[in-house]
């Protein structure tokens, strides 16, 4: 088996298929990259969270404000947690697999089923960026979404500001499709966003081992 198949299929060995989109959101599959571990956060996660999310240059792209506390951290942990009992859309905790930390969240922001469609977005701390942590991250989470969801297409936006997430995003397959112009309203003003985003059939081509048997 190729190194690439490999990793196939070490990203995606968790996963069954369960019946239903709720199904999927409230039982998260764990995810693993040659770094990571992706996986649902916990309460007991509140401490790694606060770290990286208490730093300003990483908020200052994102929809969420810097959390002042880990009582802000210990709050967003308590609605993603009933995110996942609901079966709504949800991020999963990124694990770093050096330290066995949590460095990062990155999930779905939205879920249209009429329109088979989804909406990611991903956060990761300062000190790991520039080290395609977060390539591998969004690559096993569009393989998830692809396999587990009937999904025909997966976007992302990014900041303007912000041109390192569309190289993430341009490294996993997604394409640009234009700029909305005060598409946002963050942090006190209207902020212009690029758009990307990746048809079933582009990840297909993309990942033809998907489908190798052994």
């Amino acid at each position: 088996m190729s190194e690439k198949q490999n990793f196939f299929r070490r990203a995606m060995h968790t996963l069954a298929g369960p019946a239903t989109v709720a199904d999927v959101f409230s039982h998260l599959p764990v995810l693993e990259t040659p770094r990571l571990i992706l996986r649902a956060m916990r309460m007991t996660d509140a401490q790694d969270v606060f770290m990286f999310s208490k730093d300003p240059i990483v908020a200052r792209h994102v929809l969420w404000d810097a959390h002042r506390s880990i009582f802000d951290s210990r709050a967003y942990l308590r609605a993603m947690i009933h995110q996942y009992r609901e079966g709504s859309p949800c991020s999963y905790g990124i694990i770093l697999k050096e330290t066995n930390r949590l460095v990062g969240t990155i999930g779905f922001m939205s879920f249209s089923a009429e329109n088979g469609t989804a909406e990611v977005g991903y956060s990761l701390a300062r000190w790991l960026w520039n080290r395609g942590l977060m390539t591998e991250a969004l690559s096993a989470v569009l393989s998830m979404g692809f396999t587990c969801l009937p999904l025909n297409r997966i976007e992302a936006m990014h900041d303007t500001a912000n041109p390192a997430s569309g190289h993430v995003m341009v490294k996993c397959g997604m394409r640009y499709e234009g700029t909305m112009r005060g598409k946002i309203f963050n942090k006190g003003r209207y902020i212009d966003v690029d758009l990307y985003a990746i048809l079933r059939e582009d990840w297909e081509a993309l990942h033809p081992e998907a489908n190798t048997k052994d």
